[in-house]
């Protein structure tokens, strides 16, 4: 069929692809076809470790497909167990829809919602079938279709009934299944939508799915499942996380430099997995990245090259161009205006574990001279002596400029209304703080 391209042998070879149910690229090469991924909507922001279902869904979209984006307002609630092992807290519907609409508007930076395309994405919340539907109606309808045997054999139940430091499993967990199987039984019949994909770890919830629309509607009503790997780093531990907990799409909660520092210091052998899933680039682009990061891994061209279309597609090319004119200070090549242009969430990113003494105002109006400034006020030099022979020989700066002794500090000098940069020596920075 003219415009539709080969989905499943695009993930392929991007290595998204950990499982996929027989007659599933079949379907996808015979016409377009509507495909959908669950979104948990406990936050007002998807984090990166989102992003791996999002570009499942972005691929569907260029492959000709529709995306279906599904907001888990219901199963939200509820708790999924696999990998898990607690429970959710519930949300009211205020928070469940402020989420939804902050989710949508980071997705629409990713899918098309808006144009005239028949394969534009649609964003849909379960919680707007589920929340009138009675226990009984539910346990009538749906429940009788599917076996506690079948159920129970699932491995994301297996593992948690299993697993020793359990202490079991709740109902409302248990029929989490049978919930997400109902999700996908409705987009069937209400919205055509022939295909689920998610993480590995969703397997067994999206065969309940599958399984769900043929025996409640007829073994002839065909209903897809594939799956992606989950995605680690290669020390084996979580992708998307830092000492300071996720990465994430909002810049209130992770600044556009931070998130373009984490993909900066992904290490070289998770970069190279990395630009195939959360990028773009063609097979050839990536081949070529990849072959001249290899002869030079000093110049990291693939962090760059995920730093640059991540910061730039979430965020955007100004806040790329600025965070990477930031990190640059850290390495000698920043300069005063560089500096005095950083906001005060950045700056203080930047310089992230630097020291940070303090002076008072009242200090600082008095006008200290620098040699004061340097020693007694801030403690940066033991004392006045180590202070001026590091200045005459041009070891010392503000702001990025190189000062002198008889250099005059003022209000002019304070980043941010607060904030003076000093500069000892090539790398010892301190960022004392005006209070």
């Amino acid at each position: 069929m003219s415009g539709i391209k080969n989905f499943v042998e695009e993930l392929r070879w991007r290595g998204m692809i950990h499982n996929v149910m027989p007659g599933t690229e079949e379907q996808l090469n015979k016409e377009m076809t509507s495909g959908y991924v669950g979104i948990d909507p406990t936050a007002d922001s998807l984090h990166i470790g989102h992003l791996v279902g999002v570009m499942m869904l972005k691929h569907l979209q260029l492959a000709g497909h529709r995306p279906i984006a599904l907001i888990g307002g219901a199963t939200g609630m509820i708790g999924d167990p696999s990998g898990k092992s607690q429970e959710r807290n519930l949300l009211d519907e205020i928070t469940l829809r402020h989420n939804e609409n902050c989710l949508k508007a980071q997705l629409a930076k990713f899918l098309d919602f808006e144009s005239d395309a028949k394969n534009r994405a649609i964003l849909v919340n379960n919680y707007d079938w589920m929340k009138e539907f009675s226990f009984l109606a539910f346990i009538r309808d749906i429940g009788k279709h599917i076996t506690v045997n079948y159920m129970m054999s699932k491995d994301s139940v297996k593992k948690r009934i299993s697993a020793e430091s359990s202490s079991g499993m709740s109902f409302t967990e248990f029929s989490y299944q049978l919930v997400q199987g109902y999700d996908f039984l409705w987009l069937y019949q209400n919205e055509g939508c022939k295909l689920q994909m998610g993480g590995a770890d969703q397997w067994g919830n999206i065969t309940t799915g599958t399984e769900l629309i043929r025996r409640k509607l007829g073994h002839e009503n065909d209903a897809f499942a594939l799956t992606c790997p989950l995605i680690t780093k290669a020390d084996g531990s979580k992708f998307g996380k830092t000492e300071s907990g996720n990465v994430w799409l909002d810049p209130e909660k992770t600044s556009p430099y931070e998130f373009y520092q984490f993909w900066m210091n992904i290490s070289d052998e998770d970069a190279e997995r990395y630009v195939k899933i959360f990028t773009l680039l063609t097979k050839e682009e990536i081949e070529i990245l990849i072959t001249a990061h290899r002869e030079e891994p000093h110049i990291r061209l693939l962090q760059k090259t995920l730093a640059k279309e991540l910061t730039s597609t979430i965020h955007s090319e100004e806040e790329f161009l600025a965070a990477e004119e930031a990190s640059q200070i850290l390495f000698g090549k920043g300069t005063t205006e560089t500096v005095r242009k950083l906001n005060e969430k950045t700056l203080l990113d930047v310089f992230r574990g630097v020291p940070q003494p303090e002076v008072s105002h009242v200090d600082f109006e008095n006008e200290p001279g620098i040699l004061d400034f340097l020693s007694q006020m801030t403690g940066i030099f033991k004392s006045n002596g180590e202070a001026r022979r590091m200045l005459k020989d041009n070891g010392v700066m503000i702001n990025k400029e190189k000062i002198d002794e008889n250099y005059k500090l003022g209000g002019h000098d304070l980043l941010n209304s607060k904030y003076i940069l000093v500069q000892k020596g090539k790398k010892n920075y301190f960022l004392v703080k005006i209070v």
